[in-house]
This record gives structure tokens, C-alpha cells and sequence, in this order.
């Protein structure tokens, strides 16, 4: 369960002081302490010196607390604020409606100033130059070296930037330099009277004051647009603006803020406390329409740009911080892109890695296939070879038997001719596979490929009617033998052929291969394109081992095809048909297979 944030304050203050002694505060105990934050105009020392007669007034009518004073500037007074480190404020009313906005505060007094016959409106700006300088009016100070007080200093800064508004003139690119200097005061008049600065924007009656402890001469400095109204005694560049306010936190217990108020408005003109704050007393609070107007016109006449300004103001008066602030960023920046730069690289090597052990994982389940069909195949090679030569020598002794009869013309002898012929065929595609799985080197020979084709032909001429293929044959350049393996390169056509039909046999149109021939100096070239649905798969992975898009394939034909032709000293090649093939045709696929001439042809 949690406590309430005033009960925690009220808790934390008594903590403070709950040891004070009656020699302290009468002989009333201590029950809190509050802080006062006012603006140190002049300085710490000479802030605690005016405001301490205020603080044992205010202690006094409201029995049982103690009030101290906190010399703040502007942003020391946020902070404090809120951290709960301060609960009563004395500032001009520009501030109060700056932290007004961030946070909850009850307006309690206005201050009456102790000159002016008393006026509430005793807040404004004084631009000072030297009494020889040459400028004459505000529009003159363009392109000036400016020194203030702070840029949230409404007797200052702020109500000269209103001036120049209200003049027409562009504030925000007006003056050539300006510094905040801080408080205390006096140094921005001691920087016109040095020559280190054109003009200074000071607080209504700060020429005045210092005039009055011997600080300076009067007759060294002039007041641009000076004006000085009836019943005041200071001359002012600017509007008048309400005096300054006294404002609680609203975590202050009700009873205490009606308690000073109270206080405040019984303040008597002759007491000591408002004659060390140098005030006649506190009124009601007074409207703060003006300053509201104030602040409008600042953000209509392009206050968005003024936290620029500010910004490299405070560059050029602390260079030093400045520069080692774009230092840290800067080695931030590189720090974050070398990590950056480093993390990239370990994530290419954790990809590489990863595909090289895909790859790895792949190349390992193909190599188990493959020794696996090794073996069946081995298996079957040895099987099937008894039966082929069984039925060779049947169909050799029938052939003998009906040449013994002189039935050689009869259709019998034929039948069996080419039993044998085909049988012979087997047995060759059986020792060829053998020789694949042992590795060696099929028989080569001397051979006229377009014989070759024709002879392949004939073995698909039932497939290829089967599915209406119009076949087109195509050879140019001078015939030439290419020495190779016979059954090695009749089971490399079969295959091709053989993918073009299961190709075709997915499509509805009409159905085309293409077979061309052409000899070449280096070699010859043979072309097997159709017209079916074209590669659904990259060529290398088309030409890779137990890769397939066929329902019931095994991934083999194209991967043995690369083999025969690699085996040849050739190049194949498989890829979709382009506009460029120049075919009848735009869609298929196209296979390309080049064998070199042999030297002794």
C-alpha cells in the first residue's frame, strides 16, 4: 500500500528538523521546514541577506514551521521544484508560467515594489551601451554583441525580444552574438563599461542600484529607448511587466498555504522583513495578461528558432565542454559502427558456415544413395546377365537351327534375328553398367553420330507415335566421326529423348522435338529441344545427382548424361527456351551436348 506523495513531503520535512531546539523557533517545537527558492539576482550571499527577514517573519506568524531561503537561478529552480527539494517560490511571473506548465503550483501573492510608490508592474528590460557608443536606437543594435542574464529571464531578455517583435524586426537573426552570463547582474554592465560587449539587456533599475552602492558612474553609460513612466524612478527600454510572484507547490498542505498567504498580505510596509526584501508587501495576485501576450508574440514571430540560437550560444561560451561532448559522440558513432561492422561479419561467417554444412549434410546423404544404388545395381547387372545370355544363345541356336532348314526368309528367322539383335543390346547396357560401378572405361570406337540417332530413334518409335510427336531433324556443316562409347552415348540420346517425351506428355498443344546436328570444326553439336513445360529447377540443380521433378523419378538420367559427356571431353548444357533460340516455338526446354571431332578423323 502506498502513501500518499503529500504525507511522504510532509514525513520527509519533519525528518529534517524534528531536533530543533526552542532557543531556535520560541518556544513552539518544529513540526516542518520549507524551503524557499528565489531568484539570486545579485548573487548567493546578497539573495540570503534580503530574503532573510521574509523567512523569520513568515516562520514566526505560522507557528510550529520554519521557512528557509534557497538563492536558485531558472533552471536550478525547475530542478529543485521538481524534486520536491523546494516547496515555495519567488520569481518573476514569466517563470511561474513556464513551471505552471510542467507542474501544479498555487499563485499565493504579487509583490509590491518598495520603489515606484509601491507599483505591481515593476518587471522590465534596460539596454545599456557605453555613453560614447555610436548606436542610437534599437534598430541600430543589429549585428550587435549582446551579453543577458539568462534567455528564461523575463526582465531581460525575453521582454526585449517582445520589443523587437513589436518593432517589425526579425529577433531571431537580429543580433550577431549573444552570451548568458548568469547572475549575478553587475558583470553585464561591467562588460559594456569594458568594451568587451556592445550593449547589455539588464532588469528594470539594475544601472540604477549599482549607481547608487558606487559600483559605476552613471555618466559612462546611456539607455537605448529610454523611457521613464510617471511615479517610477528608473528609466526602462521596455514594457512593464507584473512584479514578482510568490507561489506554492501543491504539495504543500492547504493550511500552511493559507497560512502565508495570510502573512503576506499583513506584511506592514515599516517591518524589517519588507524592508530588507525591499518591498511595501504582497496584493492579490494580479492578471498576468500581458506577460501571456508576451509570450504569444515570442512564439508567432519564429520563437521555433530561437533554441538554436540558444544552442550555439552556449556553444561558443563553453567551447571547451563543447568540443569534448562532439568528441564522445563521435567515438560513440565510430564504437556503434565498428560493433556493427563486426556483428555483420560474424553473421556472414555463422551464414557461410551454416550453408557449407547444408551442403556438407547433402553432398553426405547422396554419396549413402549413391552406394546404396551401387550396390542394387551391382546386384542386378550380375543377375540380369545370366538371363540376356541365356536368351542370346536360344535365339543363336534358333537361328542356326532355321538356317540348317534354309528358312532364312521366313518370318520366323527374321523374328528371331532381331530378338538377338536386341539381346546383344541388353547384354552391352548390362556390362555398361557394370563398368560404371567399377569404374572403368567403356570400349571406344570410331562413330557416325547421325547412324547413332537413327539407330535411337527406332528404339522410341512406339513412344514417340504413342503421343503424336512431330519430330524435326536438322544437320549441318560436313559429317565427321567422333570417337566414343556406342552404348554409353546411345543410353546419353535415350535419356534426353526420353525426358523430352514425359516433357510433352503434361502439355495439351501440338508436340515438337527438335534434333540438330551440326558439325563444327572443333566438334559436333547436338540440339534436343521440345516444347513441354520447360525446367522447373536452376541448371546445376537439375544436372545434380537424385534431383528430380518427376513423380516417380529417381534423379539419375541427367546427372549419368553429364557423366557420359564429361567421360567424352564434352559439355552439356540444359536450360528454357528464349526468343533468342529463334525456334518455332517459345516455350520447352533445350539441351545442348557438344562432342570433339576425333584426331583421326
Amino acid at each position: 500500500m502506498y502513501l500518499p506523495l503529500t504525507l511522504l513531503l510532509g514525513i520527509a520535512l519533519w525528518s529534517q528538523k524534528l531536533g530543533a531546539t526552542d532557543a531556535e523557533m520560541g518556544d513552539e517545537p518544529i513540526e516542518a521546514v520549507f524551503r524557499v527558492g528565489v531568484l539570486a539576482n545579485h548573487g548567493v550571499a546578497e539573495a540570503k541577506e534580503r530574503w532573510q527577514g521574509m523567512m523569520q517573519y513568515l516562520s514566526a506568524r505560522v507557528p510550529g514551521n520554519r521557512f528557509e531561503v534557497v538563492p536558485v537561478d531558472f533552471d536550478d529552480m525547475r530542478e529543485q521544484l521538481l524534486d520536491l527539494r523546494i516547496q515555495f517560490i519567488v520569481t518573476n511571473p514569466g517563470q511561474y508560467l513556464s513551471l505552471s506548465n510542467e507542474m501544479p503550483l498555487s499563485w499565493l501573492a504579487t509583490m509590491r515594489s518598495r520603489k515606484h510608490n509601491g507599483a505591481t508592474y515593476a518587471i522590465g528590460s534596460t539596454i545599456i551601451v557605453r555613453s560614447d557608443s555610436r548606436v542610437q536606437n534599437i534598430e541600430q543594435l543589429k549585428g550587435a554583441r549582446i551579453v543577458a542574464s539568462d534567455p528564461q529571464a523575463l526582465g531581460g531578455y525575453q521582454a526585449t525580444i517582445g520589443l523587437l517583435n513589436r518593432r517589425g524586426l526579425d529577433a531571431a537573426n537580429f543580433f550577431a552574438d549573444v552570451r548568458f552570463l548568469g547572475f549575478p547582474l553587475e558583470p553585464l554592465v561591467y562588460q559594456v563599461r569594458d568594451g568587451m560587449v556592445d550593449a547589455a539587456i539588464t532588469p528594470f533599475c539594475t544601472l540604477e542600484e549599482m549607481v547608487g552602492s558606487g559600483l559605476v558612474r552613471r555618466e559612462d553609460f546611456r539607455i537605448i529607448n529610454a523611457v521613464k513612466p510617471e511615479g517610477y524612478d528608473c528609466e526602462i527600454s521596455t514594457s512593464l511587466y507584473p512584479n514578482w510572484s510568490f507561489a506554492a507547490s501543491d504539495k504543500v498542505p492547504a493550511r500552511i498555504t493559507q497560512a502565508v498567504t495570510k502573512a503576506l498580505f499583513e506584511l506592514q510596509p515599516d517591518s524589517e522583513a519588507a524592508i530588507s526584501a525591499r518591498t511595501l508587501g504582497w496584493t492579490a495576485p494580479i492578471s498576468q495578461l500581458t506577460v501571456i501576450k508576451l509570450y504569444e508574440e515570442l512564439q508567432l514571430h519564429g520563437r521555433g528558432a530561437e533554441p538554436l540560437k540558444l544552442a550555439l550560444g552556449w556553444l561558443k561560451a563553453n567551447r571547451e565542454y563543447a568540443i569534448g561532448v562532439i568528441l564522445l559522440l563521435l567515438a560513440g558513432m565510430l564504437y556503434h559502427l565498428w560493433l556493427e561492422y563486426r556483428f555483420r561479419q560474424k553473421s556472414d561467417s555463422l551464414l557461410a558456415a551454416e550453408r557449407s554444412l547444408r551442403d556438407k549434410e547433402l553432398m553426405l546423404e547422396r554419396m549413402q544413395s549413391a552406394a546404396v544404388l551401387g550396390e542394387i545395381g551391382a546386384g542386378l547387372a550380375h543377375e540380369l546377365n545370366q538371363p540376356i545370355a541365356a536368351i542370346t544363345q536360344y535365339c543363336e541356336g534358333g537361328l542356326q537351327g532355321l538356317k540348317f532348314r534354309a528358312l532364312e526368309s521366313s518370318q520366323d528367322y527374321e523374328l528371331l534375328r532381331k530378338i538377338h539383335t536386341q539381346s546383344l543390346r541388353a547384354g552391352a547396357v548390362v556390362h555398361r553398367i557394370r563398368s560404371l560401378l567399377k569404374r572403368q572405361r567403356g570400349e571406344s570406337e570410331l562413330l557416325e553420330l547421325p547412324l547413332l540417332i537413327g539407330d535411337t530413334l527406332s528404339l522410341l518409335e512406339r513412344e514417340l507415335g504413342g503421343l503424336n510427336v512431330v519430330l524435326h531433324r536438322e544437320q549441318t556443316g560436313s559429317p565427321r566421326p567422333v570417337l566414343g562409347d556406342s552404348v554409353a552415348l546411345s543410353q546419353l540420346l535415350v535419356n534426353l529423348l526420353k525426358n523430352a517425351l514425359d516433357a510433352l506428355a503434361e502439355v495439351s498443344r501440338p508436340r515438337h522435338i527438335l534434333l540438330r546436328l551440326s558439325f563444327e570444326p572443333r566438334g559436333a553439336c547436338l540440339i534436343v529441344a521440345d516444347n513441354g513445360t520447360g525446367l522447373l529447377l536452376e541448371e546445376n540443380e537439375v544436372l545434380t545427382s537424385f534431383t528430380s521433378t518427376k513423380r516417380d523419378g529417381l534423379g539419375l538420367g541427367l546427372a549419368i548424361c553429364r557423366d557420359v559427356v564429361g567421360r567424352h571431353g564434352g559439355k552439356l548444357s540444359i536450360r528454357n527456351i528464349t526468343p533468342e533460340d529463334a525456334l518455332p516455338w517459345q516455350q520447352g526446354c533445350l539441351v545442348k551436348v557438344c562432342l570433339p571431332h576425333s584426331r583421326e578423323s
